[in-house]
Formats: C-alpha cells, structure tokens, sequence
C-alpha cells in the first residue's frame, strides 16, 4: 500500500475520535448558547403559556436594572483578582520546578490531582477548609472574635471563593508553564550567564519573554474560566451570599432564570454574558497577541 492510500484510509480517524466529544460540545454548549439568544428576542411564560415577540425589550429591561450592573461589576473584580492570581500562583510554581529536576517530577504530579477534582467538590472543601468555628481561621477567631466570618462578611466570602478558583486553576496552568520553561534552549541561560545575569536577571530578562505564548494562554483561558465556570464553587461555598456579596452574573443568570423563573432575562443575561466574553477574548487577541512576536 503506497503512503497516499495510506494516508488516505487514515484521513477520517481522528474526525472519528473527536466526534463524541464534539457532539457533547454542541449539545450541551452551541445549542444552549444559540436558544439563549434566540429567546432573548422573546417574552417567555414560566409554565408553558406561550411566548410573544418583544424585540429589544428585554435587552432595555436588563441593561436598566442596578442588579444587572451590580452582579456585572463583581463579576469583573473577581475575574481580575482571581484570574491574575491562577496564573501568577502556578508560574512562580513552574520556575521552582523548573530549576530542580527532581522536585519537577515530584511537583507536577502533586500539583495536577486537583485537575481532576469536580468544582463542587472544591467548593464543599474550601467551605470546610475556611469555615470560622472548624477551619484553619478557626484559632485566628478564638484570639479575635469575629476576625473571620464568610457567612456574614462579604468581603471574607469573596476572598474564600478567589482562593477555591486560584487553587482549582493551578494544575493546568502549572503543567502549561513548565512546558513553556523546558522548552527555553539552554544556550539561553549560557549566553545570560556568560553576561554576568543572576537569577532574578534570568528569571525577567530570559524565562518570562520567551514564554509569552504560554502565559498568553493561560491568562485567555483564565479569564474565560473565571466568567463562565465560576457557578459551581459559589453554589457550594457561598450561595450568592452573604447579601448577594458573590452573586456573580453567571449565578445571578441561574438564580434568575431557575428560582425566579424569568426565563426571558435569564436568556437576555446569558446572551449579553456570551457577547462580553467574546469581545474580552478578541481584545487580548489584538491587543496582547502583537506582543508575541519574537525569534529565539
């Protein structure tokens, strides 16, 4: 068999092998997402009685009310908070790995069980792990009454859930960076040293130029994941709470459209949410992909 024919019998495989988890993608991600927007244009019975065309109605009614906005502005501190600290957390992780080879070994294959661990599953941890009267903020309380208490401070609930979201995103961040690192020749390090450059030196001036690639991806995936995947970690941790402190849009969308049955402005949210991301990822495409452009 010649190697066109070869190749040709093999063309369609791997379309083959990516074909169920592209139907599930489609199924449970384009088809919500397309119905979202189409119901937007719609004002929706919550129990089946019909709909009616409202045009832009909805998109006025979303856009004019202060919760939108409020759920709008956390959403946007949460994202530059913890999205910042899930890829500054696991660099410096990946430099510490990367400068001992035994400890890499050892670090990648502890630091990407959490890959694995459900989002719920975090989050019913972390609402241990920072509970006031059982957790590590627990002797902290003892000498100061009152110093830690997520389920009435709000400021300590966002704190708890930027820290569950910075810990679930370090594993494929991690793997990401170190990838990055080892892949830096080590004529590099030899002309950086030869110049008479310390660590700190090589660290600035060699490992983080030449792996703005990685940490592109990273931050584009990070700043998607904090948006969109959020819902889990606040539905165990906090709930929303305290007095809608962490009610981030894409639980005020849930809340909305499951509890309050305002399936029209859940959709409108949801559609509004999709444009938003789209616009941020194209943003760091333009503006941030142009910085990627260098030779080694």
């Amino acid at each position: 068999m010649s190697s066109e024919s070869s190749l040709f019998g093999h063309r369609w495989l791997p379309l083959l092998l990516v074909a169920p988890l592209m139907l599930l993608i489609v199924l449970f991600f384009y088809v919500p997402v397309f119905q979202a927007f189409y119901w937007s244009f719609f004002l929706e019975q919550p129990f089946g009685g019909g709909s009616e065309f409202v045009g832009l109605q909805n998109f006025r009614r979303v856009l004019t009310d202060p919760e939108f906005w409020a759920a709008t502005g956390r959403t946007v501190v949460f994202m530059l908070t913890a999205s910042s600290l899930a890829v500054i957390v696991p660099l410096m992780l990946a430099i510490a790995a990367d400068r001992k080879i035994g400890l890499s070994y050892a670090a990648r294959n502890i630091l990407v069980w959490p890959k694995g661990i459900a989002g719920a599953s975090i989050g019913v941890v972390f609402a241990f792990i920072f509970n006031p009267f059982v957790g590590l903020m627990a002797p902290l309380n003892t000498l100061f009454p009152g110093l830690w208490n997520p389920g009435i401070d709000g400021t300590d609930a966002f704190v708890t859930l930027v820290a569950a979201h910075v810990w679930s995103g370090i594993p494929f961040n991690f793997v990401i960076l170190l990838a990055g690192l080892r892949s830096i020749p080590p004529t590099m390090y030899q002309a950086a040293a030869m110049d008479g450059a310390g660590p700190w030196r090589r660290i600035f001036d060699v490992q983080l130029p030449l792996i703005m690639p990685q940490l592109f991806l990273t931050f584009v995936l990070e700043f998607t994941e904090s948006i969109t995947s959020v819902f889990a970690l606040i539905d165990t941790i906090t709930g929303g709470g305290p007095g809608g402190s962490t009610s981030l849009l894409v639980y005020k969308i849930y809340v909305d459209g499951f509890r309050g049955f305002d399936l029209s402005g859940a959709s409108t949210q949801t559609a509004i949410l999709m444009v938003f991301v789209l616009l941020l990822a194209a943003c760091q495409f333009v503006f941030l992909g142009r910085r990627l452009n260098y030779e080694r």
